[in-house]
């Protein structure tokens, strides 16, 4: 007669066989998701940087292209070196408008692997994530 424990030795390499991929996905899943999310930071931070650069009172007020050179320094010293779109409305108005400055960035997935997308059906394509900062002149 055998002992349990003989019958049950390759049991644990087996469940860690069958675990293991799905934890490795599990972890860069999470890591992507905070890479996510640290791009959306820093994409609402130099909206905001941005925007504030705008409002502050000076004579002549700041330009358009101004306000974009100042948010695009702000995303190329944060790392997010890849093109991002800019758009500032209201820029040189008087005291007490509004201006908003919107920031659109597409970000590419780095962490998981480029060919998953085949695999879950066309839904991890790029993400587009939008930043917008509304402040009013000074």
């Amino acid at each position: 007669m055998k002992s349990a424990d003989r019958s049950q030795r390759g049991a644990s390499a087996v469940e860690f066989a069958l675990i293991a991929p799905l934890f490795v996905a599990l972890l860069f899943a999470i890591v992507e998701f905070g890479m996510i999310l640290y791009t959306k930071g820093m994409l609402t931070h130099a909206a905001r940087e941005g925007a504030r650069y705008g409002v502050v009172y000076c004579n002549p007020r700041r330009t358009s292209t101004e306000i974009t050179t100042e948010v695009r320094k702000y995303l190329n010293l944060s790392g997010l070196t890849d093109d991002a779109n800019v758009a500032v409305t209201g820029a040189g108005g008087a005291s007490g408008n509004a201006l908003t400055v919107d920031v659109t960035y597409t970000y590419k997935f780095c962490v998981l692997p480029q060919n998953i997308n085949n695999y879950l059906a066309g839904k991890m394509a790029d993400l587009n994530l939008t930043a917008t900062t509304v402040m009013y002149m000074e």
